[in-house]
This record gives structure tokens, C-alpha cells and sequence, in this order.
């Protein structure tokens, strides 16, 4: 069953929470990075994204980088300060993006549990951004940037919650995107029964978003523990911060794409070869309604694409709509056969809506984008269950999480 124990959480002072909480590392490349940093010396994007206070094009895996993220991370424990709570605790975090509002429990997982399968994963990893974090992680001995898991709600877990969260919270603050945190201390009695809940009705977590953050806490548990004559496998290392939302809560933005060539095809001879796999009709917009389908922009115009061919005869990878696209347009007609390292594909999140496809294609800079309908959270889950990996950048989770609210030191 799955483990989600309460720890002695490193938070912000409370006048300086909002200052100090940032958007995730890999949202934001480091010219973003320091825009959003700037004249804020208590922004956890000093410690997430160090380079930014260093020379300007520094190789990020650069010995000098991780030194700063360190250096960095000790002058805001100082500063702000940072300071570790006394007991152990769970923490309640909610996130409200107008309309939607999720709160989940941020806690510490296991990495043995990682290990073991009992949290799911359902994408690759990459060997270089694991040792970027593992090396991360090292260097602060602590866990700054929590993992996105997910599972399947329960009541005895919502009615504690829901009590909880009518009690006065810590933290309640809108950050410059109008997105507002909230984040309330458990006390330690019911923070024992919360994670006693999960360990008894709760069979597996699904990682939602951090599966590089995952794999880089269990590498950093198996780097700890030879290093301890007298490990027990109840070390701090051995845990990593997460935290869990119930899956009805959560929302999935489509994952779109675009194109820079027509792979030495013209409009008109693309759409003849889309053709034959697909019903092509003209579109008013990028918006798309049903799963199963998609639209592109080409040339100054929308258009839907339906499938000729029988859906329910593909298996479940297949059936997503990022395999669909994947599997016969972007591979067979534009020659993207491995989407992950093609220069020629860029990914695009659904937040920055449809609008975008057209300003990239308008721009010359990209031949035809492609508005996707976004996968499910059962989806997810039922690919997770599977022992099946989804296509890569399948899943633009909204609101994301802020780095820095609360860490887990080991």
C-alpha cells in the first residue's frame, strides 16, 4: 500500500512566503528564469535555477551551477528565513486557477515504493535530466521541488481534508498569474491518521507530473544509504517530497504540437496523403471537441481531421490521440519518427491556448501546428496500470506546483 508519511517540513517565513515561491525548474528556461527572479533576492529560482547568477551561457551542468544552487539554498535559509518544523507533519495544499481547485497533501513518498512499481509511472525518463537532478538534490541534501502524484480518491480521506481545511491555513497568497496557493500545517495526531488512511486504502500512487524528480530521489536514496554504516531504510533520504491530489480534481490541458516543414510536401499534396486516413473538413477554430480527432493549421486555415479506420480495434496506447497523430501524420508524412529527439517538432502547452498555433504557424517559423484534445486522467492511470509508457509530452498538468513553500531536508 502506499506510503505518504508526515516529516519535518523546511517552510518559509509567513511575510515572505509569496516572494519566495516559483514556478517549477523546467517550466522556464533561464532568460525566463531571471526575468521572473529579478529584483527578488528571496526567489527559490536562485536555488532551482542557479544559473541565473552566474555568467550569462554557463553550461547548466556546470560544477559552478550546483555550487550556487547550494549557496543559494543556505543564504534563503538565513535570509528569510527557512525553518523546519519541530514535528512531523502532513501539509494541505490547494490551488485555485479560476474556475478549478484542487487541494492535495504534500507528504514524504517512498523510494523503495518507486522501486517496487507501487508508484506508477507512465513516461520515460532521461539519463542526462536524472543526473541533473540526482546532482541537485546532493548538493542541498534536501528535496525543494515536489513530485506530482496522484490517486484514487477516497472518502475517508475527503471527509479529514475536508475538516482541515476549515481551519485558518498558513499561507494564502495570488502569485503574479492570478493562480492562488494556499497551504495549511496538520497537526501531528491527525497528520498519523491521515497517512495510516493512505496506507490502508490506498494501493498504488500514479505520477502525474516529476517523473525525473522521482527518479532522482530513489537514485539519491541508493547513493545515501552505502554511505551509512547503520542504514535501517527509515533515513530521511530514503523519502522524497510529494504531493498527492485525488484524481478527480485534477485537469489535463491539451499537449500540442508544431511542425516547422511540410517535409518536402506542399499544402495541397499534405492534405491529399492526410486524406486517406482521415475525413478532412474546414474548421472554424483550433478548438477541439471530441477525443479521437484533431485539428491542424495549415496555411492561414483550420481544419478537422476524423479517423477513416476503426479506433476500437487499437490498444489503449494507441488509442490516445498523441499515438493517432504520432502513428499516422507526424511519423509516416512529416518524418517524425521519435518525437523526442527531432529538431523539427516543438510541443506546445494547452495554456497557451490555440492562438499561439496560429501566431508560430503565421510567423513562417513552423509549417502546420496541431490543436490536440487532452488525455484524461483515466487515461493516464489505465496506462500506468498497464506497465505501458505514453508518448512523450502526452499530458500539460494546470496549475502547476510552487517550488520553495515547503521542502524536505535529509
Amino acid at each position: 500500500m502506499a506510503e505518504l508519511l508526515p516529516f519535518h517540513g523546511l517552510l518559509p517565513s509567513v511575510e515572505r512566503a509569496s516572494a519566495v515561491a516559483a514556478v517549477p525548474y523546467d517550466v522556464v528556461n533561464t532568460r525566463e528564469a531571471a526575468g521572473l527572479a529579478e529584483g527578488n533576492p528571496y526567489s527559490f529560482l536562485h536555488v532551482s535555477r542557479p544559473e541565473i547568477d552566474l555568467e550569462y551561457g554557463i553550461d547548466l551542468h556546470d560544477e559552478k551551477v550546483y555550487r550556487q544552487a547550494g549557496e543559494a539554498f543556505r543564504r534563503l535559509c538565513r535570509e528569510v528565513p527557512l525553518t523546519v518544523d519541530a514535528g512531523k507533519h502532513l501539509y494541505l495544499y490547494q490551488l485555485q486557477m479560476g474556475d478549478q481547485v484542487q487541494t492535495g497533501i504534500i507528504g514524504a513518498a517512498s523510494a523503495a515504493e518507486y522501486k517496487a512499481g507501487i508508484i506508477k509511472k507512465h513516461e520515460k525518463t532521461r539519463q542526462d535530466k536524472e543526473d541533473d537532478r540526482t546532482r541537485h538534490v546532493m548538493e542541498l541534501r534536501s528535496h525543494t521541488g515536489p513530485a506530482f502524484f496522484t490517486y484514487r480518491g477516497k472518502p475517508d480521506i475527503d471527509a479529514v481534508v475536508a475538516k482541515e481545511l476549515a481551519r485558518t491555513p498558513l499561507f494564502n497568497f495570488t502569485a503574479e498569474d492570478g493562480i492562488r496557493h494556499t497551504l495549511w500545517r496538520i497537526d501531528e495526531a491527525t497528520s498519523e491518521k491521515l497517512s495510516e488512511l493512505f496506507r490502508t486504502e490506498v494501493p498504488v500512487f500514479y505520477i502525474a507530473d516529476g517523473h525525473h524528480r522521482s527518479a532522482a530521489a530513489a537514485r539519491t536514496a541508493a547513493e545515501c544509504a552505502p554511505k551509512n554504516p547503520n542504514h535501517t531504510g527509515k533515513e530521511d533520504y530514503n523519502y522524497f517530497l510529494t504531493v498527492a491530489f485525488p484524481a478527480d480534481q485534477l485537469k489535463i490541458l491539451p499537449y500540442n504540437r508544431a511542425v516547422r516543414t511540410l517535409n518536402h510536401h506542399t499544402p495541397a499534396t499534405f492534405l491529399t496523403l492526410i486524406g486517406e486516413k482521415f475525413r478532412i473538413s474546414p474548421a472554424e477554430d483550433g478548438e477541439v471537441a471530441h477525443s479521437g480527432e484533431f485539428k491542424f493549421y495549415l496555411a492561414h486555415e483550420w481544419y478537422l481531421a476524423r479517423p477513416k479506420f476503426d479506433l476500437s480495434k487499437l490498444n489503449v496506447i494507441e488509442q490516445l490521440d498523441v499515438s493517432i497523430l504520432q502513428d499516422n501524420v507526424l511519423a509516416p508524412l512529416l518524418g517524425i519518427d521519435d518525437p523526442r529527439t527531432s529538431r523539427e517538432i516543438d510541443f506546445i502547452g494547452g495554456i497557451r491556448g490555440t492562438q499561439e498555433l496560429v501566431r508560430l504557424v503565421d510567423s513562417k517559423e513552423y509549417a502546420i501546428a496541431f490543436s490536440m484534445h487532452a488525455t484524461t486522467v483515466d487515461q493516464l492511470m489505465a496506462i500506468a496500470d498497464a506497465g505501458e509508457i505514453m508518448p512523450p509530452k502526452s499530458t500539460w498538468f494546470e496549475p502547476k506546483l510552487r517550488d520553495g513553500l515547503v521542502s524536505h531536508n535529509f
